[in-house]
């Protein structure tokens, strides 16, 4: 995506974040996910511009107004979240609806490369640290915050199982793949009853977390909120663990390296789970289901992956393939569990 720096600029300069008569820079930004991010700094400010993608986004996917909204519900509490500045619901203005918020000097460890680098004792504290801060997140109460309005009658899990039937539906090589059909199948077999709805952030992992430059073991701030919802905190916490485990070990293999797999002093899934559950007063339950409900998400949105790219290769197509089905053969083993 190319950014329409005048319109941008315009509509700073009218919501009264920039003066008139700045120009400022706009720069991409490495990261954020599938998401086009850029900074934008000059007049004194130093944002960052999070955009859906132009093309090729699942439906119900890349939701920016639910983004901004979750982090500026949660400014106030316990929760590490970026200032937000400005949310753009208006698609004439970029093509794209869009929000600011303020740029945040932290370091991200998403890459084994740098995870690697960690000491020991700074890679345990930061994988501690990811725990902790998610049991922060389960610990506010949405009608507390102003999310009371996200709620929904229906289960999330149900919600959660229609939503990427859907996806899959939209992803494209449905008929290639048919274990993912059959791994949905046997998640709504097994649907877990319902319990009190808490935050979910819906992606969390070690590579959506920001930690404070000085003191990489401590979070500065929980980023990527779009699929962010009302409902189990087992969702969350299954989510860390399809991450921590086999799937997020072929999900990084072209990515540099599993993250876990980079540095001996990140906590073992099960010190994750122990750390959450000193922290919190939640306790979660099933959660192989809602791990092998995580990991056939992960191979849906690789699967989806494909509908931003205009004229994938053959070799692409036959990787990201290759990638969905041993995604949905994780799944499938994870759910016998």
């Amino acid at each position: 995506m190319t950014v329409d720096q005048r319109a941008l600029t315009a509509w700073l300069v009218a919501e009264g974040v920039l003066a008139r008569g700045v120009e400022p820079v706009v720069e991409p930004l490495a990261g954020g996910s599938s998401n086009p991010t850029y900074r934008i700094r000059g007049g004194g400010v130093d944002l960052v511009l999070r955009t859906p993608p132009v093309r090729g986004g699942l439906p119900t996917a890349h939701d920016m107004d639910r983004e901004y909204r979750f982090q500026a519900a949660l400014a106030d509490s316990a929760v590490p979240v970026a200032p937000m500045v400005a949310l753009c619901r208006d698609e004439a203005v970029l093509g794209v609806p869009f929000y600011l918020m303020r740029r945040l000097d932290g370091v991200v460890h998403a890459r084994a490369d740098a995870v690697r680098e960690l000491p020991a004792a700074v890679a345990s504290a930061a994988g501690l640290a990811l725990a902790r801060t998610l049991a922060a997140v389960h610990a506010v109460r949405p009608d507390a915050v102003g999310l009371a309005d996200y709620a929904r009658p229906e289960p999330y899990a149900v919600r959660q199982l229609r939503r990427w039937r859907r996806q899959w539906a939209a992803s494209g090589p449905v008929d290639r793949v048919p274990a993912v059909v059959d791994v949905l199948a046997a998640l709504a077999a097994r649907m877990p009853e319902a319990g009190p709805d808490r935050i979910v952030h819906g992606d969390y992992n070690l590579a959506n977390v920001m930690y404070e430059r000085a003191r990489p073991d401590r979070v500065l701030a929980v980023l990527d909120w779009e699929m962010a919802a009302l409902g189990p905190p087992e969702a969350d916490v299954g989510q860390l663990l399809a991450y921590w485990g086999p799937a997020g070990r072929l999900l990084f293999a072209a990515r540099g390296g599993h993250l876990p797999d980079a540095n001996p002093g990140l906590p073992a899934a099960a010190d994750l789970v122990a750390e959450y559950h000193a922290a919190s007063e939640l306790k979660v339950r099933h959660v192989p289901f809602w791990e092998a409900f995580a990991v056939i998400k992960l191979a849906i949105v690789c699967a989806g992956a494909l509908r931003r790219v205009a004229d994938p290769s053959p070799a692409h197509r036959a990787r990201i393939e290759s990638l969905v089905v041993g995604l949905a053969d994780i799944a499938r083993d994870t759910l016998k569990e």
